[in-house]
């Protein structure tokens, strides 16, 4: 019994890991739907079942909590469980968040005439996402001072973010929200963007509320009440504000933390 306790963060972190196995299945099986209108127009469309990548992501960011909680709960840190952590975290908010950007890119090049034949040199650029989350996460492996504070945008953060494209993408009502994600410089912005910050040493808040004291925990009760408000009122859109939100709020809170 005792040796299972020690082992239950472990287990904790391989279900990360088999649900972000999981997602790219479903990102990347399922490929994209071509139809042909009544006037011959060539349509083309991302199968809504890939919304279960974005639950599978979803319930990986749960795993990924539950691992360090119950890490901490039972005092059974070790080095190979933060080891397997970010090994598990590169598969779950790196390859699977790339793998969507790159089903994204395929939808904004179809669109277009010939689409179909694009080379895959246009789509390669989002790998960029999961190499820099693998930078991103051997360097916190290295670096103790990232307790209070991390040293770029976390990778399950981005894992997220992307997680809510297709929900968004199905659940958008606004034509003009649908042809902003489907704009391929648009994707290739974001890319860069994204994977600059998790490479950056720019401060983010590391929400650990294990402070009894208010000014530590106010940056993350402020983004927990304002997620929950948009959350209301933009539901899935809510996930890229919140996002913002949190990198004006990092900047913000980069000199109080202590």
């Amino acid at each position: 019994m005792l040796t299972f306790m020690k082992q239950l963060p472990n287990l904790f972190t391989l279900l990360n890991l088999f649900l972000g196995c999981l997602a790219i299945i479903f990102i990347l099986q399922n490929g994209i739907t071509i139809m042909y209108g009544a006037d011959g127009a060539q349509l083309v469309d991302m199968p809504e079942k890939i919304w279960m990548a974005s639950l599978c992501i979803g319930l990986a960011a749960v795993a990924d909590f539950l691992d360090g909680f119950a890490a901490r709960l039972i005092k059974a840190g070790s080095p190979i469980g933060k080891e397997l952590d970010s090994l598990a975290d590169v598969v779950s908010f790196g390859v699977a968040p790339g793998m969507i950007v790159y089903q994204f890119l395929r939808m904004s090049f179809m669109k277009q005439e010939n689409g179909v034949d694009v080379s895959v040199f246009w789509l390669l650029p989002a790998l960029l996402i999961p190499c820099a989350a693998a930078y991103r996460l051997a360097r916190f492996n290295l670096d103790s001072s990232q307790q209070v504070q991390f040293k770029g945008v976390p990778a399950p953060a981005v894992g997220l973010l992307v997680a809510s494209f297709p929900l968004i993408y199905w659940n958008s009502d606004s034509a003009a929200i649908v042809g902003f994600m489907l704009n391929k410089w648009v994707l290739y912005v974001f890319i860069i963007l994204i994977s600059y910050l998790m490479v950056s040493r720019l401060p983010f808040i590391a929400f650990k509320f294990g402070s009894s004291s208010m000014k530590n925990n106010l940056p993350g009760i402020i983004l927990l009440v304002t997620a929950l408000i948009a959350a209301i009122f933009f539901k899935w859109l809510a996930v890229p504000l919140v996002f913002i939100f949190y990198i004006i709020l990092s900047l913000a809170f980069k000199n109080r933390s202590t």
